[in-house]
Formats: C-alpha cells, sequence, structure tokens
C-alpha cells in the first residue's frame, strides 16, 4: 500500500496521525484507507497475513488492527516494540486475548472494542443507563443480525451491549448470559441477558437491545448503513489515543462519556 499524502486536519482540532493498517486487504481495510484521507490524516502502509507488523508499526504513529485474533499478539508485540498506541477493532477475541491486552496496555496506550461505531458507543452508554435503573425485574434481550458471511456469534457489538447491560446491573455477563435456546429450556431466569444471533443477505451491522417489563417494553437499536460508520470511527479512536499513557482505553472516553 502506498503512504497517503499529508493533509490539514483542522476543522475538528485534532492532530494529523501516521496510521498504519493492518488487514489492510480485507473489506475493512480498504474502508480505513478512504476514512483517513477523509479525515486528513496520512495512511503509513498496511500489512496483511505474512506482512512484516514491526515495519509497519515503526513507520507508523498509531496502528489499527481489524485482522483475526490469531494474529492479535504478534500485533501487539510490533507496536509495544515500536513505542505506538494501538486500535484494536478485531472481534473473537478470548480470555487469552483479553490478558494479552492487559499486558501490552502496561507499556503502550490499547483501545479495544468490539465495535468502533461512535453511534454504537452512544447506544452502549444509554443501554447501561437503562439497566441500572430499571433493575431485574425488566428482561433484556440483545438480538443482532448481520451478513451471511460472519463467522462469529453473538457479535462483538452485541456482546459489548450485553457487557454494558451487565455493568449496568453490577453482575458478571458470563453468568448470566443465555445463548442458543433450543428446544424444551424451561422458563427464562430472572435477570438473565439473553442473545439472539441472525445471518444472511448483505446486512452490515443491525443491533436492538429490548427491555422488557411487565405490560411495557423500550427498545434501543442501530442500524449500519454502511461499512465506512466503523472506518471513520476507527479513526477517531485511533487519532484520540497519541499522546495517551499506557493504559487500556474504550471508545466511551473517546466521547468523553
Amino acid at each position: 500500500m502506498v503512504p497517503m499524502s499529508r493533509m490539514k486536519h483542522g476543522d475538528l482540532g485534532v492532530a494529523m496521525a501516521r496510521i498504519g493498517i493492518i488487514g489492510s486487504e480485507g473489506r475493512m481495510g480498504h474502508a480505513l484507507v478512504r476514512a483517513i484521507t477523509e479525515a486528513g490524516h496520512e495512511c503509513a502502509g498496511g500489512v496483511d497475513q505474512g506482512g512484516n507488523t514491526a515495519i509497519l508499526a515503526e513507520a507508523s504513529e498509531v496502528l489499527v488492527d481489524f485482522s483475526s485474533p490469531a494474529a492479535l499478539e504478534t500485533n501487539l508485540h510490533a507496536a509495544i516494540g515500536a513505542g505506538v498506541p494501538i486500535l484494536v477493532g478485531t472481534t473473537g477475541l478470548d480470555e487469552r486475548h483479553q490478558a494479552a491486552l492487559d499486558s501490552a496496555s502496561g507499556a503502550i496506550a490499547v483501545l479495544q472494542t468490539g465495535n468502533t461505531s461512535l453511534g454504537v458507543t452512544l447506544l452502549a452508554h444509554l443501554v447501561r443507563e437503562a439497566a441500572a435503573r430499571l433493575g431485574p425485574a425488566w428482561d433484556i434481550e440483545v438480538v443482532e443480525t448481520h451478513h451471511r458471511m460472519k463467522v462469529d456469534a453473538p457479535s462483538g457489538t452485541a456482546l459489548l451491549l450485553g457487557e454494558a447491560a451487565a455493568q449496568g446491573r453490577g453482575i458478571e455477563l458470563s453468568a448470566h448470559s443465555e445463548r442458543g435456546r433450543d428446544g424444551h429450556t424451561g422458563a427464562r431466569e430472572r435477570g438473565a441477558i439473553g442473545f439472539g444471533s441472525l445471518r444472511g443477505g448483505t446486512v452490515a451491522g443491525e443491533h436492538s437491545v429490548l427491555l422488557l417489563g411487565d405490560q411495557e417494553r423500550i427498545t434501543l437499536s442501530h442500524s449500519a448503513e454502511d461499512r465506512m460508520i466503523f472506518a471513520r470511527g476507527a479513526v477517531t479512536g485511533a487519532a484520540w489515543l497519541l499522546g495517551r499513557r499506557p493504559g487500556r482505553y474504550e471508545m466511551p472516553q473517546v466521547l468523553g462519556l
């Protein structure tokens, strides 16, 4: 990938950044190139499977990773070696990956999220607030729809919203989630947070959080009409990371929530 030329970015008062893309040949990678240019930043280049992430890190001021869980530790090591922050938007991460992110945050600024959309970030904030105020008497269901090619379920965004609901209630999501209901499952457990995943077509991403009480219901929803919303949010988050102290950061901090 050829680095993009420098452009002025004074409208929003954000310093221009050299942003390196890990996973540059994927759909998100191509969207990121466009978003970086639109925002007036510079694309420092990109790598994919088999590429040298360490060289890209040295040429960048901040990295954005939308590659694969298997590549995460290598990418973190490259970021640490170059002393540059990294935004990780890769989904499907497990506890081992979270531990690697925690470890890396001792040396560099790390922002990891299941969704870089600014709209979803605000939605998660609203879900947390609603769950905290309504209490366990209200049932919570997270329903998501994605394109037929998506390989993980529930989506990273659905889990992010479920975590927001759990945080609002002061509980651990892992101990209170219900997934993949099939057959004679029995009555719904009080306080559970349910998940439903739909796959088909070319849907970029639709998420709804249903809060269901007695004789009333609240639905908080977000629809992604184009992949560019994730790319633009990732670029905003990456630029925000510049100059941050080592540590783990989240998208709500980017919005000042």
